[in-house]
């Protein structure tokens, strides 16, 4: 009789959800005031997940293609708030395919925000929105809610307006999913989930400190570090056994002091400061202009140094002997190669803010075992530094080529914000041509054309490995060449831009003359921000196509999607790269993306529309959310219909379908049903 009556509830459940078609409600909130004191309390934001949907964290993933948790808050002098809204450590999936790893939640969770209070006096209401992204199985939709949170003078814990039936029902799937007894094979499947993103997490970090103990021998390499080898080794070598105690800890207390700096990073680069960095223009901006200076040091124009006053009152401290001497001779060390191992050590720092707390401390751990590693063994094993290089005019050349690559990494981080708000500076054929200029003048400088401050005079031509690593870098610039003219250049896409912002595009240029696509009968609207891929003609105003369709007397295909949407990217990738799919939608079809997430563009005053409400829509987010909730009754990216020169639906809608001749019968079908009615 119980598994009869709960799974009526789980029908009903079911039923209550899934009740409007198309829309869904896969994540519903409840919020709740934990209240701490008179003047402190905390806002609780519970989410109910349905079973088998997952809710984008707040952290993102890198690669960075999911839509983050976001929480906006409406500021006034009633309150203030204590930090940033914390969440629990989501789970982690990487995704081989778009090479991106992404952070969410699954069933139920729940965020917090402390707040302090500042009046004590009359009740008041603290109110905002929160918006993201929830997908399931290659469908995501769009996951929005307005909050409030009712605070009362008095000492009481007050929850805040109004729970809705959904809450309730949503709540009941989540505990049906919960159960040990029900929807095993999801919970199993949940389980290796976890276990393969955690494989997945530790592979990144292993990677990466593998990367950070490669940074610390190149430091160790840097004309002020490798020249002090000889003399540490004579050191302690003198001091007989005990000497090679002192050894031990000198590479001990150096990899101390390098953690301590990854503790301080790690506390600055915590959680959230991803999300900053991934969206913000500022940070972007600075860690560009300080890959800059590094590099023009690392040319040897300048010298990044510590005031002498830290370095002298080290050095004297080495006279106490001891361990603590030791200590303070690995300090003077550090402080010393300052100049040196800064750009190294600030780019690992760089590539570890991403918003864990532990990545930092790995990255100073590698870094600082490339470096102390070798001098701790050359102390244990003096007969080892026989066989090591000299110091001389390879080291200084060392320093100049990672110059180049700082420089060219400094690139990296200005094209971020470039694409974000789309500012336009830095164009594919821009980014490529800063990239070529650079390594070319690398390969000069190898082969002895260009000289820096403190290069030697030494004839290059004696030193076979300068020449060969002049040719690989010559062959690089070669390869990056037909890039200026729209090749794709898939070894280093992911460094790149993307291609839609090269003006000058061969392949673009052969697909029109060829008259592989159709021309276009009027501009569409916003061209000059959005763009389709591999050359598609299409539309991004919902009444323009329609206008269009009807003066065609062709269907239109509706592509639901979002700048932000990873499983609209996969079936672009792998599906409308098809010539069968891109000829139908040339010659069959008037083709419209809707990006419902998009929120810079404005509308022009002839695409406005009202609302239900009555209210003026003048944002194309909002827009296309409206039309895609309200008249196709669906909230999902991606999602493709075809519809007739009214809208009507022909055929759809359909989802994250990867296979080419499954989304050709779709099309097919959509196209023999526009023909039927318009016999």
């Amino acid at each position: 009789m119980k598994k009869l009556l709960f799974s009526l509830v789980l029908v009903l459940c079911s039923t209550l959800v899934f009740a409007q078609g198309g829309m869904v409600q896969p994540v519903t909130w409840k919020y709740t005031l934990n209240r701490i004191s008179d003047t402190d309390a905390e806002l609780q934001f519970k989410a109910a997940i349905q079973a088998n949907w997952h809710l984008y964290a707040i952290t993102p993933g890198e690669g960075q293609f999911e839509l983050p948790l976001e929480f906006s808050f409406n500021k006034t002098a009633d309150y203030q708030l204590v930090g940033n809204v914390k969440e629990p450590k989501p789970k982690s999936a990487h995704d081989d395919e778009m090479n991106a790893t992404s952070n969410f939640f699954t069933n139920q969770v729940t965020f917090k925000q402390r707040i302090k209070i500042k009046n004590t006096d009359k009740p008041f209401k603290i109110t905002g929105n929160l918006s993201g992204q929830a997908c399931i199985d290659g469908r995501c939709t769009q996951v929005k809610d307005d909050f409030s949170f009712t605070i009362k003078p008095e000492n009481a814990e007050v929850a805040d307006d109004t729970v809705s039936v959904a809450d309730t029902v949503a709540t009941a799937v989540v505990a049906a999913t919960d159960s040990p007894k029900v929807e095993q094979a999801q919970i199993s499947q949940a389980k290796t989930t976890d276990s393969q993103s955690g494989n997945e997490k530790e592979k990144s970090l292993f990677w990466f400190f593998l990367t950070s103990i490669g940074g610390g021998l190149l430091g160790l390499l840097m004309p002020c570090v490798f020249p002090m080898i000889p003399m540490t080794v004579s050191f302690f070598t003198k001091k007989g056994k005990e000497g090679k105690f002192h050894a031990l800890v000198y590479g001990i207390s150096i990899i101390v002091i390098f953690l301590i700096f990854g503790v301080v990073l790690s506390l600055i680069f915590g959680p959230g400061f991803s999300n900053t960095l991934s969206t913000h223009w500022i940070p972007n901006i600075l860690f560009a202009v300080i890959f800059i200076i590094f590099a023009i040091s690392m040319f040897g124009y300048f010298e990044i140094t510590l005031p002498s006053s830290w370095v002298n009152k080290s050095a004297k401290n080495e006279s106490r002997g001891g361990l603590l001497g030791v200590f303070f001779m690995a300090l003077t060390l550090v402080l010393v190669s300052f100049s040196c191992t800064l750009p190294i050590a600030g780019a690992v720092a760089l590539n570890a803010a991403d918003g864990s707390f532990v990545k930092p401390i790995i990255g100073m751990l590698g870094f600082s075992l490339g470096i102390a590693v070798p001098f701790t063994l050359f102390a244990l094993f003096p007969s080892l530094l026989k066989k090591a290089p000299k110091s001389g005019g390879w080291m200084n050349t060392l320093k100049v080529v990672l110059a180049f690559i700082e420089l060219a990494f400094a690139l990296k981080f200005l094209n971020v914000p470039d694409q974000t708000y789309h500012w336009g500076i830095l164009d594919r054929e821009i980014y490529l041509a800063f990239w070529i200029v650079l390594f070319t003048m690398l390969g000069f400088y190898l082969l002895g054309k260009i000289r820096f401050p403190a290069d030697d005079e030494m004839p290059v031509q004696k030193s076979w490995v300068r020449f060969f690593t002049a040719i690989f870098v010559f062959t690089f610039v070669v390869y990056m060449i037909p890039g200026m003219f729209g090749a794709p250049l898939k070894a280093i896409s992911g460094w790149l831009p993307p291609i839609e912002t090269q003006d000058f595009d061969i392949n673009k240029i052969v697909r029109e003359e060829s008259g592989s696509t159709a021309e276009l009968s009027e501009m569409p609207h916003y061209a000059d921000k959005l763009h389709l891929p591999y050359g598609i003609k299409g539309y991004f105003d919902y009444d323009q196509a329609l206008k269009v369709a009807k003066q065609s007397n062709k269907p239109i295909f509706i592509d639901l999607t979002g700048h932000g949407c990873t499983n609209c990217r996969q079936v672009e990738n792998n599906v409308w790269i098809d010539k069968r799919v891109q000829e139908m939608f040339a010659n069959d079809f008037i083709v419209l993306s809707m990006y419902v997430d998009d929120k810079t563009i404005e509308l022009l005053p002839e695409d406005y529309i009202t609302d239900n409400e009555g209210k003026t829509i003048k944002m194309m987010g909002e827009k296309n959310t409206f039309i895609s909730n309200n008249k196709y009754k669906e909230n999902s990216q991606p999602c493709y219909f075809v519809v007739d020169v009214d809208g009507s639906v022909l055929a759809g809608p359909t989802y994250r379908e990867m296979n080419v001749e499954k989304y050709l019968e779709f099309l097919n079908s959509g196209l023999t049903a526009f023909k039927e009615k318009h016999k």
